[in-house]
């Protein structure tokens, strides 16, 4: 079932809220100047929310042996840069 209000310009301006939650709703909202259509208003089709599968680079991500070990005394010595 199509639904489908027709509103004028002004309406539309006073009321946008009302008219936004209509179209995210399911209806259609045509906006008319002097009789004439100008434009429509409608809901933006959402893709469905898939939940992620755990496990996808399951065997794929290694840390390397050395990850968790102490800098060297080189590269430790220069100062950590700070964000402000």
């Amino acid at each position: 079932m199509l639904v489908m209000v027709k509103v004028n310009v002004a309406q539309a301006k006073a009321k946008l809220s009302r008219y936004l939650a209509a179209a995210a709703g399911g209806v259609t909202v045509m906006i008319w100047n002097r009789n004439v259509p100008v434009a429509e208003l409608r809901a933006i089709p959402q893709q469905a929310q898939k939940r992620r599968p755990i496990g996808l680079a399951k065997g794929r991500f290694r840390i390397p042996r050395g990850f968790f070990e102490p800098l060297p005394e080189d590269l430790a010595q220069y100062p950590v840069a700070t964000v402000w």
